[in-house]
C-alpha cells in the first residue's frame, strides 16, 4: 500500500539571498511534487520576481490560502507577506528579516497545528531577522522554544551517505564554549545524539565518537584539562546508560584520517570544530537537523548567499537534500514509534523449574 506524501512546509528565508533561487530549483523536476507535497511559505509576487531575474524554468505554484488546503501533486505557495514588501538583492534589510520571520512564524503555528507533517526553512540572516520578536542566535535555538515542549534540542549536520555531525555548543563566542563544557551538558547531548540515532535514523546501536576540546587532546594535561576531568568522566556516565560512546578524540586529525567512517555520530564541542570538516567534505550535499524536538526541521547547511543572490549561481542540492532528509526521518520515526509502542513483557523463570513464569510486576513484589 502506497503512503500518503507528506506535506512539507517550506520558508522562504531571507528574501534578499538565495531562498527563492533554491527552492525554485529544488521543485524544477515535477517529481519532486510526487514524493510529498510542499507548501512554500513566502510571496508569489517574490518568487516571480526571482524566477524572471535569473531567467530559470517556469515552476507552477499553487495560490493555498492556508497550508491545510494545500493541494496534493502540485507546488503550494502561502502568501505571508505584503505585495509591496521591498526586494534589494544581496542586501542586508530589516524589512528582509522581518519577511522571514514572518514566514517562520506562520510555517511554526501550522507544523504545532499538525497542518504540515515536517519544517524545512532556507536560510536567515540573523543580523536582520534579529528583534524583540526573535532574540536567538538562531533558527535551533527560537524552534526549541517555540517547539521543544520541555525537550532540549541538538543540532546534527547530516548526508545521505551516512556522515552525522553534532554539537555540545552552537551559536557561542569561542570566548564562552570552555565554561559551557561541562559533564552534564556533554551527557545531556550525547544522550538526545543517541535516541535520534535510532529514531530519526534507524540505527539500533549507533556508535559515537566524541572529540577533544583542546590540541592533541590534551596532550595529557599539558594543553588544557577539560579531556580527562571533564569529557572522558561524560563519555563514562553515558556508557553507564548504554551508549556507545568513545573518545576523546583529537579534533585535527580525525575527520583527515578517515576515523570519522567507524562511527554513526561524531559529537564536537563546538561550532567550528564539527561544521569546518563537515561542510569541507559535504559543503551542497549537507543539511542541519534539529534533533531532540517532536517536531521535524531541516535545512540547507549553507547561508544566505548574499555575495550570489540574484546572480542564478547557487546549487539547490542541499535544499533538495534537507527535503529527502525531513521525509525520511518522519517516516522513520512513524516506523520506529510502531516496533516499539508494546513491547514484549519480560518473564522471568524459576531456576530449575523453566516450566514455572515468575510475575515481578510492582503489584506482585513481596514486602
Amino acid at each position: 500500500m502506497s503512503l500518503k506524501p507528506l506535506k512539507i512546509g517550506i520558508t522562504h528565508g531571507d528574501i534578499n539571498g538565495i531562498g527563492y533561487e533554491v527552492i525554485l530549483k529544488a521543485f524544477e523536476d515535477p517529481r519532486m511534487a510526487e514524493i510529498c507535497t510542499p507548501v512554500i511559505y513566502g510571496s508569489a509576487k517574490i518568487a516571480a520576481f526571482y524566477r524572471k531575474a535569473m531567467e530559470l524554468p517556469e515552476v507552477k505554484l499553487v495560490t493555498a490560502t492556508t497550508a491545510r488546503n494545500a493541494r496534493e501533486g502540485e507546488v503550494n505557495i502561502v502568501n505571508v507577506v505584503p505585495e509591496d514588501t521591498h526586494i534589494e538583492p544581496g542586501t542586508l534589510s530589516k524589512t528582509a528579516g522581518e519577511a522571514a520571520f514572518t514566514a517562520l512564524e506562520q510555517a511554526v503555528a501550522d507544523l504545532r497545528a499538525g497542518d504540515i507533517d515536517a519544517l524545512v526553512t532556507a536560510p536567515i540572516c540573523k543580523e536582520a531577522i534579529h528583534s524583540e520578536s526573535f532574540c536567538f542566535p538562531g533558527h535551533t535555538e527560537y524552534l526549541e522554544a517555540s517547539l521543544g515542549e520541555g525537550n532540549k534540542s541538538l543540532m546534527e549536520l547530516c548526508t545521505a551517505s551516512g556522515l552525522r555531525v553534532a554539537l555540545v555548543t552552537t551559536h557561542l563566542p569561542l570566548s564562552k564554549i570552555s565554561q559551557s563544557i561541562t559533564r552534564e551538558n556533554i551527557v545531556e547531548k550525547l544522550t538526545i545524539f543517541n535516541r535520534s540515532l535510532k529514531a530519526d535514523f534507524g540505527i539500533n546501536a549507533p556508535r559515537i565518537a566524541v572529540l577533544a576540546l583542546n590540541p592533541h587532546a590534551g596532550d595529557g594535561g599539558l594543553l588544557g584539562t577539560e579531556e580527562t576531568e571533564i569529557i572522558a568522566p561524560a563519555i563514562a556516565d553515558a556508557c553507564q546508560q548504554q551508549i556507545l560512546a568513545f573518545g576523546p578524540y583529537a579534533a585535527d586529525g580525525f575527520f583527515g584520517s578517515d576515523a570519522y567512517r567507524h562511527f554513526d555520530g561524531i559529537l564536537a564541542m563546538y561550532h567550528d570544530q564539527g561544521l569546518a570538516p563537515f561542510k569541507t567534505m559535504a559543503m551542497d550535499a549537507g543539511v542541519n537537523f534539529t534533533a531532540g524536538l517532536p517536531y521535524v526541521r531541516t535545512s540547507p547547511d549553507h547561508g544566505t548567499g548574499f555575495d550570489i543572490a540574484g546572480k542564478g549561481e547557487a546549487s539547490a542540492e542541499s535544499m533538495r537534500e534537507a527535503i529527502y532528509m525531513a521525509i525520511d526521518i518522519v517516516r522513520n520515526r512513524q516506523r520506529h514509534a510502531a516496533a516499539t509502542r508494546n513491547p514484549l513483557r519480560k518473564q522471568y523463570f524459576e531456576k530449575g523449574k523453566d516450566n514455572v513464569v515468575l510475575d515481578l510486576g510492582e503489584n506482585n513484589k513481596k514486602e
